[in-house]
């Protein structure tokens, strides 16, 4: 099994389909219920993740573009 690299697509056809979800979920909400989604679901997602090494490259990833 070789390991994925950090930002590869993985959702692959099922991309435009969560990106619809996740824009349905922010429909009607207010800039502080926006942000607290958005911290819940990086937090379950994180738990899903599992991993504390690949969680860091995933954040250092996301802060330097």
């Amino acid at each position: 099994m070789t390991q994925k690299e950090i930002g590869e697509d993985n959702l692959q056809e099922h991309r435009d389909d969560f990106y619809e979800l996740l824009l349905k979920a922010h429909e009607n909400l207010s800039d502080d219920e926006s942000t607290a989604l958005n911290a819940r679901l990086v937090l379950l997602l994180a738990n899903e993740v599992g991993d504390f090494d690949i969680l860091k490259k995933i954040l250092k990833g996301a802060v330097t573009p």
